[in-house]
């Protein structure tokens, strides 16, 4: 028999992964109508300022879909949980692709970051990361 708290450990767990993937499914699709189309027209920094608006609105509906599918705990720390947990898992990616596809170093793809686009993007991990937190607190 499973303990209460083994059980609400793992449904965090699957959270947190399903929360990732919905995110990173969304910013891949995304990417394929930034990259090849916007980017020519506006150009790197547009192109990425105007993808993120469709992104928070994928954040926000993600993380309320997980908060109820998962029956997570209200408490804050439960969903902070969740939340870094899935940053983390983006960012993994997110520098495994850079690091590897790419063949940047952690320094260089920081450097290669436009700094009002970049800027932003960070904003968005945040959000990212504390969405969880801020919705579906009944």
């Amino acid at each position: 028999m499973r303990r209460p708290a083994a059980s609400a450990c793992i449904r965090s767990l699957r959270a947190a992964l399903t929360y990732f993937a919905l995110a990173f499914s969304a910013g891949f699709a995304l990417g394929l109508v930034r990259v090849p189309i916007l980017v020519p027209r506006l150009g790197e920094r547009m192109a990425e300022l105007v993808e993120m608006p469709p992104m928070l609105l994928v954040v926000i509906l993600s993380a309320r879909f997980v908060v109820r599918r998962y029956a997570l705990d209200p408490s804050v720390g439960c969903r902070l949980r969740v939340g870094a947990t899935a940053l983390a898992l983006l960012l993994g990616v997110e520098f495994t692709v850079a690091l590897a596809v790419r063949g940047l170093t952690i320094g260089a793809y920081f450097a290669t970051r436009d700094p009002i686009s970049g800027g932003m993007y960070a904003i968005m991990l945040v959000l990212f990361a504390l969405m969880p937190a801020l919705v579906d607190r009944r």
